[in-house]
């Protein structure tokens, strides 16, 4: 019984830095782009989208759908590189176990 208590120890360690590893991640940002870079999207650790910056050049009131394909294109890769953070972070703190459900 002393070993199973000592795993429970270990797993709430284990679940406080977690907690404190999402605050981290959550104030950290990516950036995603597209188009060149002429459309540009910052999300943070939470894969909340903090803002868009799109280039005058590519905004053409005769070509909306190309605008609304290279923001949507920007999104995806902001979210998916804030994605690779986290999942990157949290493999170092849990030593590359694959726990499911963690994130």
């Amino acid at each position: 019984m002393k070993g199973m208590g000592n795993m429970m120890k270990q797993a709430q360690k284990l679940q406080a830095k977690m907690a404190k590893m999402q605050e981290e991640l959550a104030d950290r940002t990516v950036e995603g782009s597209a188009g060149g870079g002429m459309v540009k999207v910052v999300a943070n650790g939470r894969q909340q989208v903090l803002s868009i910056a799109i280039e005058k050049d590519v905004v053409d009131p005769n070509d909306v759908e190309m605008l609304q394909d290279l923001v949507l294109a920007a999104v995806n890769d902001a979210l998916s590189k804030s994605q690779e953070m986290v999942a990157s972070e949290m493999g170092k703190l849990t030593g590359g176990m694959n726990i499911p459900g963690l994130f």
